[in-house]
């Protein structure tokens, strides 16, 4: 059994933790619909976090997971500001994905990077 999982950082290809996902298929680019802000944690990794208005969407990726991918190799790799979410997909269709967890927003070194649209965008700007 496997189930989609949207990724918007450091697991994305290219990135440091992709390796989590070496037994899992890459889908393609996806963004997420349009509620939604976007944090940086300390320049480390980026944080996705739903919203009721004032959001964007998000540029990522989508995987096709495993249970077993899910739980022994990605989860273990996310950092404690993040969490385990449902979010919804610009094609209408919702996916798993890691969300910043609220204790989190105000921390320090978390920046608003909404405007960017994405990680590699935000990234490009450094």
């Amino acid at each position: 059994m496997t189930l989609k999982m949207f990724v918007n950082g450091q697991a994305m290809s290219g990135g440091t933790l992709n390796h989590a996902l070496k037994d899992a298929r890459l889908l393609g680019p996806a963004r997420t619909a349009p509620g939604y802000r976007f944090f940086s944690v300390r320049d480390e990794f980026p944080g996705l976090h739903p919203v009721t208005a004032g959001g964007a969407a998000i540029d990522g990726e989508v995987y096709e997971v495993s249970y077993e991918v899910l739980r022994e190799q990605l989860l273990p790799e996310e950092p404690e500001e993040l969490e385990l979410g449902v979010i919804a997909l610009a094609d209408g269709s919702g996916s798993f994905s890691m969300r910043m967890r609220a204790f989190a927003l105000t921390a320090p070194g978390v920046l608003d990077i909404t405007a960017h649209g994405g990680w590699h965008a935000y990234l490009a700007t450094r």
